[in-house]
């Protein structure tokens, strides 16, 4: 029999399709490494297992404990999913840019979610760096993987990201595309494919305007609305020396095309997908027919449906929302509206009567 012993069993083997209508005019093939097939619909899935794997070899976490963390919501989901089946119980810390989508997704797995300030420096007590320290001070049998310094991270995708798409491009590979946010995916993946290739392959970030990244000076270094990415101080996992290149990207710019890939390329990603095929998109814009890009697309578009996917809060943030024009009148919805409130307050009614 062919099956999985555990959920966390299916991380990882994710596939590769190949963009064609964003990529209209490119001669290079693009490719979107299409991350929310893991379990937990993202990325983060891959370093869960190793981070904790290798907490309980060095004892700092002990049946009975607690995994207390600060993130934007994906490395939380994959660290439920392996903790609820070690018998682990969670507490996640999160800013409060984080979708209140996530926030759930992290409440059905069993976590507790810890809401704080996004705006403030990361030295602040508030920061949700500084309130993760606090919770694992204050409660028994605490333990903080801390994804930003722990390099099980970038080992997990030298291990395993890496080399699927080297062997699924088959070797053909000549540009590898991915956000930079807490530096894990870029350092181990880029790091693998530049020494299977010898250096052939070129490694390029893609960051969010206001991020530590790409920012010419700390004046640079501002607030921003695409999530899970990008950074406010230099994260021990990222090794700077692996990229070569980093593209900045606005927020406009990665919704935009977050919410093209769902419309023209039928991919439901989050806005650091779109930001990352922005910054692939460039890379790719003068390359030969034979180059290969390879863009890393993170997460899924169900964290986001409240947001990025949302017309009324992107023009509530002053971003622009187009597409084509409603086949269906405005006027035939209104009618509908109303006939449905009726027929809910009739049904109340009779229920009332009955009672």
């Amino acid at each position: 029999m062919r099956y999985a012993h555990s959920v966390a069993g299916l991380v990882g083997g994710t596939p590769l399709v190949r963009l064609n209508r964003v990529t209209e005019g490119i001669a290079a093939t693009v490719l979107a490494k299409v991350e929310y097939f893991n379990p937990g619909g993202s990325s983060k899935d891959r370093i869960a297992a190793s981070i904790i794997d290798a907490a309980e070899r060095e004892g700092k976490l002990r049946p009975g404990g607690v995994i207390v963390e600060p993130t934007s919501g994906n490395t939380g989901v994959g660290l439920a999913l392996v903790a609820q089946e070690r018998g682990y119980r969670t507490v996640f810390v999160v800013p409060d840019k984080v979708s209140e989508d996530k926030r759930n997704v992290l409440r059905a797995y069993g976590a507790e979610v810890v809401v704080t300030p996004t705006n403030v420096e990361p030295a602040d007590p508030r920061s949700y760096y500084s309130v993760s320290d606090r919770l694992v001070r204050e409660i028994p049998g605490a333990y903080k993987p801390d994804q930003y310094s722990n390099q099980n991270a970038p080992r997990s995708h030298f291990g395993s990201t890496g080399p699927e798409i080297w062997a699924d491009t088959d070797r053909r590979v000549t540009h590898f595309v991915a956000g930079v946010g807490t530096g894990g995916t870029i350092t181990g993946t880029g790091g693998f494919l530049k020494q299977a290739s010898e250096g052939r392959v070129r490694i390029v970030g893609a960051d969010p305007v206001g991020s530590i990244y790409s920012a010419d000076d700390p004046s640079g270094v501002h607030g921003y609305l695409v999530e899970g990415v990008g950074e406010d101080f230099w994260p021990g996992a990222y090794d700077p020396t692996v990229v070569d290149e980093i593209h900045r990207v606005s927020d406009a710019e990665s919704f935009a095309m977050t919410r093209r890939l769902a419309r023209e390329e039928g991919l439901l990603v989050g806005g650091s997908s779109g930001m990352a095929v922005v910054a692939a998109l460039r890379a790719a814009r003068d390359l030969p027919a034979d180059a290969v890009v390879v863009v890393l697309l993170p997460d899924h578009g169900r964290g986001y449906l409240g947001k990025v996917f949302d017309d009324d809060w992107m023009r509530a943030n002053g971003f622009e929302v187009d597409g084509p024009e409603p086949l269906v009148p405005a006027s035939l919805h209104a009618e509908l509206a109303d006939a449905s409130a009726k027929t809910q307050t009739d049904d109340d009614a009779t229920a009332g009567s009955i009672a």
